[in-house]
């Protein structure tokens, strides 16, 4: 069953929320918090995650970004700050969606059918390179027993390079297919 994390601090929206979800066939796992979401995410296989910017001892936009440093899961923001310039600081942290709050949540659910499905979809999921297993869903690269986990961008780096084994990539090419950023600051480290 698919699992679904929802991080709010209001209770009545985290059990709408849940109620549709439920109703939709998933599994709800609910966080009063940011750092309570990390936590859930720490220890559960989480599909997909729904946040609200305005929580406390940790933000939406703060765990949104944590959570892109570790996974690449869909996230939904729903949150009652809707002006363009919330929008953007959303997308800029790494949602792949925005909901402003009050919500239809038939609407919403239909938003977590087609980010999953999208992500199921276009999913890269692992590939193999000699006796390594890289798992860019998971951020993991693994070896018999020995996993290690990785970073985003060092993941999609290393998940770029195996897929074409053998081949030498210019920086050039490089920074066309994984870009810049990511390129520049696995190279430093």
């Amino acid at each position: 069953m698919t699992t679904i994390l929802v991080a709010d601090d209001d209770a009545h929206i985290r059990k709408l929320i849940r109620l549709y979800l439920e109703n939709a066939s998933y599994k709800v796992i609910e966080a009063r918090d940011g750092k309570e979401a990390l936590l859930y995410m720490k220890q559960q296989d989480v599909s997909l995650a729904l946040i609200d910017v305005m929580m406390p001892k940790l933000d939406g936009i703060q765990l949104t970004k944590s959570i892109r440093e570790q996974s690449s899961i869909p996230i939904l923001m729903i949150t009652a700050k809707g002006e363009s310039k919330d929008k953007i600081n959303g997308f800029n942290a790494g949602t792949d969606d925005y909901l402003v709050k009050p919500f239809d949540p038939i609407e919403m659910t239909l938003r977590v059918k087609a980010l999953l499905k999208r992500s199921d979809s276009g999913s890269q999921q692992a590939t193999t390179i000699g006796a390594y297993t890289i798992d860019l869903d998971r951020l993991q690269v693994m070896k018999d027993d020995d996993v290690v986990v990785l970073k985003k961008k060092e993941c999609e780096l290393l998940f770029h390079l195996a897929k074409f084994p053998g081949k030498i990539f210019t920086r050039e090419q490089l920074i066309e297919s994984i870009g810049e950023s990511i390129l520049q600051v696995t190279i430093e480290r």
